[in-house]
């Protein structure tokens, strides 16, 4: 393990239990630090892993044995967190979205440059095998060429069982910058990047009532736009029709589909590694599944840091910050534009992320 990649946990809630669940133990990397603004949080995770410090946040930016700080923070705390890693000279990979502000998000990524670090970002979702095989699939011209796609996102809100959901309706929160981030890292793989989009929301309730843990009950305030829609033009000229709700119930619809001249193809949620794949010919009676072709075999949360870590000179992380910077101004770009009334054209773009070849579990993890 001597020349394992040393990782440093900062932020330990309920997102890390799955992060640690598939770092642990794995010859590639080697946890070597936590740490949360709670102490004794830190330290239970420490008691739990053999060799691991529990130790503050400052200190952790600062320690020695850490290559890349894992980011697992709440959305506001983003950029501080990211940015404190890279005066540091360290590599930083974070949960999504890259920062709560566009314009941080920037500075992030400016400042790795400047000090030669390297920047990833989840959703590493998208790297299993649903998105990848759809993507394989759309490439090899299954549905012609590709001329328009649907991503719905509908959920009641994530406060009926999440006991601490503050952050889902503050800046960084809500459905768009929540969700969003799985949906269009997908429609990046499937499509392209986006050259320009036009949005509407709606915030048509101030306050949410917290369903389970200590603080059931208790009404929380919603500050940010709680219904999202929108319109994407890819730069290769197909459309996308986005809706992200925290307002709605359930829909039957599926979470992504993809139009094309001579198939539809839809793809299983973004936010799980793996389902089906379906296709339905134009002419044919049936749809049918395709076997997976592509995709991390298997995958689980962290894998796109793994797929980080083994990044080199020859190919790109493909959870990378580019993406994460496209696919922030992609939502914030909406939210402007609902809020301008207009038409809103990116500044930025990305290359698509390298597509993943089937790879067994055994090989990635």
């Amino acid at each position: 393990m001597g020349d394992a990649h040393r990782i440093g946990v900062i932020g330990l809630g309920v997102i890390s239990r799955a992060y640690l669940d598939t770092l642990v133990g794995r010859s590639a990397v080697r946890v070597t630090a936590v740490a949360d603004l709670d102490a004794s949080r830190s330290a239970a995770v420490a008691a739990e892993l053999p060799g691991v410090q529990a130790l503050s946040v400052e200190e952790l930016l600062a320690a020695p044995d850490v290559d890349t700080v894992l980011n697992l923070t709440v959305p506001a705390a983003h950029a501080e967190i990211a940015l404190g890693a890279v005066s540091h000279g360290k590599n930083v990979y974070g949960e999504k979205p890259l920062a709560a502000e566009l314009t941080d998000a920037r500075g992030v990524l400016k400042a790795a440059e400047k000090a030669a670090v390297g920047v990833g970002c989840a959703p590493d979702t998208v790297l299993g095998t649903g998105v990848q095989t759809a993507r394989a699939a759309v490439d090899a011209g299954a549905v012609g060429r590709p001329l328009f796609a649907s991503a719905v996102m509908v959920t009641p809100g994530h406060e009926r069982w999440h006991p601490q959901p503050d952050f889902y309706y503050t800046a960084g929160g809500g459905p768009l910058l929540d969700m969003g981030p799985y949906y269009l890292s997908s429609l990046v793989h499937l499509l392209g990047p986006v050259r320009a989009v036009i949005g509407a929301s709606s915030r048509l309730r101030t306050e949410r009532v917290i369903g389970s843990g200590p603080r059931a009950g208790e009404r929380i305030p919603v500050e940010v736009d709680s219904h999202v829609s929108g319109v994407l033009e890819h730069e290769g000229g197909a459309l996308t029709t986005i809706t992200t709700s925290f307002d709605g119930v359930t829909t039957t619809a599926a979470p992504i589909e993809v139009h094309g001249e001579t198939g539809t193809l839809t793809v299983p949620d973004p936010n799980t590694f793996d389902g089906e794949v379906r296709l339905l010919e134009l002419g044919a009676a049936q749809w049918r599944t395709l076997p997976p072709s592509a995709g991390y075999v298997g995958a689980a949360r962290g894998v796109g840091l793994l797929d980080f870590v083994a990044a080199d000179a020859q190919r790109a992380p493909r959870a990378s910050g580019e993406l994460a910077l496209h696919v922030l101004e992609t939502m914030t770009a909406l939210l402007r534009s609902s809020a301008e009334g207009r038409r809103i054209e990116l500044s930025t773009s990305v290359q698509r992320p390298d597509p993943v070849p089937l790879t067994p579990p055994e090989k990635w993890r």
